[in-house]
């Protein structure tokens, strides 16, 4: 860049702020109200993801666990050689510990596991809801979206409360069936059995259909209900107008709830913690903090799935954009 164009930038950057400062016309007043708002979002930003994020990167490269200093890239290594001994055709893995593959593993089949069974559910609740005219709507609407407002660990303790081997529905279940209550219940089993992960699905379930029906239900506002009128008194079956007219129309609605409820899935924390019946990414960083403080570790593993999770955002993002353009 040259002498005069930087003059002229600074010249602009000097203009743009008088009349920040002091706006003279009222397109000028309008980008002073507009630059007002966005001061408390931007703080925001700043310091709740901006300033954390830039502090867990360079967290992830420290040489101590008590001070950042130094650059030791031992955290990375160690957890790209755990991925590989997890993956033998990969690598031979000598001398890697294959947990961190296992947790990051079981991190990705369980939450794409729960975001289709969530995004499935979500469907079939937003159909529901847009096209029928149920008795107590208002009640139905509230009691989904309930869950939303609730914590990870709440959340979990409900699970214990209903599924836990005292729970209600356990004990109603043994009191039926003859079976021990013990052998049944969906919460406090070894972690990594059949019925403790069915709990802990569950417990996601609980709490990622409400924001898969929400998003749903804006999609099914924008549907053609003229082109789905038309489909059945052509003589196509529900199930047919739904497949061949609605469901196109609610795709992009239906790619940005995958979205939503992935990264819901790879984030839930509080369900994981009480419930411990799988080693998820979340549940790792806890061990990692907690049990063997090893923070460079365990900022290495969250800035992985950082950069994982926004480049699954951004991608899906393209994807519904190209779907609406489309």
């Amino acid at each position: 860049m040259s002498t005069l164009d930087r003059w002229r930038v600074l010249d602009r950057v000097r203009g743009g702020t008088a009349s920040l400062l002091d706006p003279v016309t009222e397109r000028d007043r309008e980008r002073r109200r507009i630059a007002a708002l966005a001061v408390p979002f931007l703080a925001l930003a700043l310091f709740g993801a901006f300033i954390p994020i830039v502090v867990m990167f360079r967290m992830s490269v420290s040489t101590s666990n008590l001070a950042i200093e130094g650059v030791s890239f031992v955290a990375y290594e160690r957890l790209f050689a755990s991925m590989l001994a997890f993956v033998p055709v990969l690598g031979d893995g000598v001398g890697a510990d294959p947990v961190y593959g296992v947790v990051i593993w079981n991190s990705l089949w369980f939450g794409v596991l729960t975001t289709l069974a969530s995004v499935v559910v979500g469907v079939a609740l937003a159909h529901g809801l847009e096209k029928y005219d149920l008795p107590r709507q208002g009640l139905l609407v509230t009691l989904i979206s309930f869950p939303i407002s609730l914590p990870g660990i709440v959340a979990a303790f409900m699970m214990i409360v209903w599924f836990g081997k005292t729970g209600v529905l356990t004990n109603a279940f043994a009191f039926l069936s003859g079976a021990d209550p013990g052998g049944i219940a969906l919460t406090g089993q070894p972690s990594g059995t059949t019925l403790a992960i069915l709990g802990l699905f569950l417990g996601y379930l609980y709490s990622m259909i409400p924001r898969a029906t929400f998003l749903l239900r804006g999609s099914y506002a924008e549907v053609n209900t003229d082109a789905e009128e038309a489909a059945r008194a052509l003589g196509a079956t529900p199930w047919q107008t739904f497949r061949y007219v609605t469901l196109p129309q609610i795709r992009p609605g239906i790619v940005g709830a995958l979205i939503l409820t992935f990264r819901t899935a790879l984030a839930i924390f509080g369900t994981v913690l009480v419930l411990k019946a799988l080693s998820v990414v979340t549940f790792r960083f806890n061990q990692e903090i907690s049990v063997g403080f090893d923070l460079a570790m365990a900022s290495a593993l969250a800035a992985v799935f950082f950069v994982f999770t926004v480049v699954f955002t951004f991608a899906g993002l393209r994807y519904t954009s190209a779907e609406v353009t489309g």
